[in-house]
């Protein structure tokens, strides 16, 4: 038996021989396969199959696997007809990798695609057809090869995208051989040591030049030369760049994942331009216009949110701080964020409202290269407010939501800025102020902002509450206001149309009111305004006091942008003032008329109106002439004080209890401070027994035994408003009244 199988063992060992060989001979077939002779036939059967010019123009050798390489010595591939460059690439050689089994579900894979000396043409449409689309049909995205890294040493590429304004040509070399094997980023061979030279962390250098958004553009820097392309492998490689779009320039020093869509990314980088708008055109970022800026910060990409962390640097003198994210993964980008300066040079908001980047600004970064601008001269006759065109169809292209605080504001030359804080909210084409909160003057400015760019024109509307502006930090400039105390309230509601802010005022609606309560004023500005020129001399030889201030109020109507007086009242323990008239924000011209009544006698007070004209940029003061000569009949109305008693029901107008402000509103309104002011403005009468009194004593006037006291009157109603304003002024023969508003028994002008 044991004989038996000796014998029969023999029979397995050359069937199992016989495999072996064969194997081997079919490896040695494949090893030593003259591969080349298949150069013609390949050749034939790609470009057959793309409908382009395909050849391998020396030799060719394949190496067999489950990821098949494919080494070609010389190589020439022409693009679609439609595109620019004749050649998709055209090298001295390349190697490529395909994977076999993707084939068979009609994907080209290729983990590596290397170079040498490669000259490239590259070019994709809106339509979405790519020059390197293997397939007849360039605008399939089936057809297009799915390339994990891109290993060059020296060539050149040219890239034309006319969706985004871009035709760039880029010459690079790369220091040291050609590395083909995408493993050694992985490994760690590819990395830098410690000490190593640029040349050797980072081979490839490149130098671009071209347009980007139909903006001149330049670039160089320095990257390994397998370059990532495909997010799956996910092995960051090296890379510096510095490049100039327009008046841009970014350089950046870090790492990225993916070159096709930038995954991974994670650099520290320095942008300086002349304004931040600009990165609309080149980004797609909505950012308002300021003056020339330099920033640095570190930048990151995952999963198609851009990351911009530890803002840094200058706007204008305006230092800015903080962190933003751009998120496009949705059809509309959205930008969060918060950002704060510790100090907010106020020149710098200059470009913000449409005007010109100031001198100022410029100097304040001075490493942002350009001619600054001259001063800016506001020429005679020349409009004031902005007329810079709101660029509607932007801000429809992104949402935001971004918050802003400004701790200290400086160099404030007009408007008292103390402090800034502002929500900004942008929602399909609605751009919201909220949370507003303005500093001013040792006061708020409180509200809200809200522009509807999803219509066009624009549609604004302005809610804005002032409470607490000291007067005399108000008009820091104004030497009789700077001992004066008070504190100013407000309330603006406006809504207009238009894509300027000198439009959307010009075409508003809405009311503004305004009102001061008790509080001291420079008596001698009131004598002034009353022209009293007694009083005045007085003053200047004995020095200012100031005076109460019991309450001072305006109320405005406006409509299709004219703002038209309902009330004017100015109150003071020495003078009332009334006032009336209108201000275009359409032309921006003013006429308004104040008329001062003193409360004291004084035989040089005139009691003239004061006439206040002429435009924003040149506005005129002065009493009027006409009524200097001739003292006339004034209809005053006294009536629409409504408004103004509401806004003092509701917030505190100064120090004690009532401050005096609502019950000087009252009585200021009532059918007998009417009659009273009627009277005042009666041309003086010349009786018979005129010779009896003496000259004094008919300049100056007295008292009248039967003036009644003075008490609160509640506020009227609408008949007796009507009334008073209409009240018929005393005949001749009839009693006189009081003539002035004033104190019981307190003498008065004539």
């Amino acid at each position: 038996m044991d004989a038996a199988a000796t014998h029969r063992a023999p029979r397995g060992r050359p069937l199992w021989a016989g495999v072996v060989v064969l194997a081997a001979l079919l490896g040695l077939l494949i090893a030593f396969f003259p591969w080349d002779v298949l150069r013609g036939p390949l050749n034939r059967y790609v470009t057959e199959k793309t409908g382009r010019h395909f050849e391998i123009t020396r030799r060719l050798d394949v190496k067999l696997g489950a990821t098949t390489r494919i080494l070609a010595d010389g190589l020439e591939f022409a693009n679609p007809e439609w595109a620019r460059d004749p050649m998709l690439v055209k090298a001295q050689g390349a190697e490529v990798q395909i994977e076999l089994l993707p084939l068979l579900r009609r994907r080209v894979v290729m983990p590596l695609v290397a170079l040498r000396e490669p000259q490239l043409g590259l070019q994709i449409e809106p339509d979405g057809r790519r020059s390197w689309a293997l397939g007849r049909d360039t605008g399939d995205p089936a057809n297009l090869p799915e390339i994990g890294a891109l290993a060059v040493d020296q060539g050149s590429v040219h890239f034309v995208a006319s969706e985004h304004g871009a035709d760039i040509r880029a010459d690079f070399t790369v220091a040291g051989p050609l590395r083909l094997a995408p493993q050694a980023a992985s490994s760690g061979a590819g990395a830098a040591q410690p000490g190593a030279s640029a040349e050797a962390a980072l081979p490839l250098a490149f130098v671009a030049k071209g347009t980007w958004q139909k903006e001149p553009f330049t670039a160089r820097g320095r990257t390994g030369n397998v370059l990532y392309l495909r997010e799956a492998l996910q092995q960051p490689f090296p890379a510096e760049l510095e490049a100039t779009a327009a008046n841009t320039t970014l350089r950046a020093k870090g790492s990225i994942a993916s070159l096709a869509s930038l995954e991974g990314a994670d650099a520290s980088f320095t942008i300086q331009g002349k304004d931040l708008q600009e990165l609309y055109q080149l980004v797609g970022m909505v950012l308002p216009a300021t003056p020339r800026y330099s920033l640095q910060g570190r930048l990151s990409k995952q999963d198609e949110v851009w990351h911009i962390r530890q803002i840094d640097g200058k706007l204008g003198n305006s230092d800015l701080r903080g962190e933003l994210a751009f998120d496009r993964r949705v059809a509309v980008p959205v930008l969060t964020g918060k950002l704060e300066s510790r100090t907010l040079d106020f020149v710098d908001l200059a470009p913000l409202v449409g005007l010109q980047e100031q001198p100022r600004s410029a100097a304040g970064v001075p490493q942002v290269k350009g001619r600054r601008p001259a001063p800016v001269r506001t020429a005679a006759g020349t409009k004031v407010l902005p007329t810079a065109e709101l660029d509607v169809d932007r801000l429809r292209r992104m949402n935001a939501d971004v918050t802003y605080r400004a701790a200290r504001i400086t160099h404030v030359e007009k408007l008292p800025l103390d402090r800034m804080s502002v929500h900004v909210r942008l929602k399909d084409g609605v751009l919201d102020l909220d949370q507003m909160n303005l500093g001013v003057a040792g006061g708020s400015l409180a509200g809200r902002v809200r522009i509807d760019g999803a219509k066009d024109p624009a549609v604004a509307e302005v809610r804005l509450d002032a409470r607490s502006l000291q007067l005399a930090r108000l008009f820091p400039n104004a030497k009789l206001t700077k001992a004066s105390v008070g504190r100013i309230h407000g309330d603006i509601d406006l809504k207009g149309r238009g894509n300027t802010v000198a439009k959307m005022l010009a075409t508003s609606d809405g009311a503004v009111a305004l009102l001061m309560g008790s509080g001291r004023i420079s008596n001698l500005l009131m004598e002034i305004a009353g022209i009293d020129g007694a009083e005045i001399i007085k003053f200047f030889m004995q020095g200012d006091e100031n005076v109460e201030l019991r309450c001072a109020a305006a109320a405005f109507d406006v409509k299709d942008g004219l703002m038209t007086s309902r009330a004017v009242v100015f109150d003071t323990s020495d003078t009332v003032i009334y006032g009336s008239g209108a201000i275009s924000l359409a032309t921006e011209a003013m006429d308004f008329t104040l008329r001062p009544y003193p409360k004291d006698m004084s035989i040089l007070s005139l009691r003239s109106p004061l006439k206040v004209g002429g435009t924003f940029a040149r506005p005129q003061a002065g009493p009027d002439k006409g009524a200097l000569a001739a003292r006339g009949g004034f209809a005053l109305a006294l009536g629409a004080v409504n408004p103004l008693l509401a806004l003092a029901a509701t917030i505190e107008t100064g120090p004690g209890e009532n401050a005096n402000c609502g019950p000087a509103l009252r009585e200021a309104s009532s059918a007998y401070q009417a009659a009273r002011i009627a009277v005042m403005n009666q041309p003086p009468e010349v009786k018979d027994d005129t010779k009896k009194k003496g000259l004094l004593s008919r300049i100056l006037g007295g008292p009248n035994d039967k003036e009644p006291a003075t008490q609160d009157v509640p506020a009227p109603t609408g008949r007796e408003r009507q009334g008073a304003a209409s009240a018929p002024a005393p005949q001749a023969g009839q009693e006189r009244g009081p003539h002035a508003p004033g104190s019981p028994g307190k003498p008065y002008g004539p």
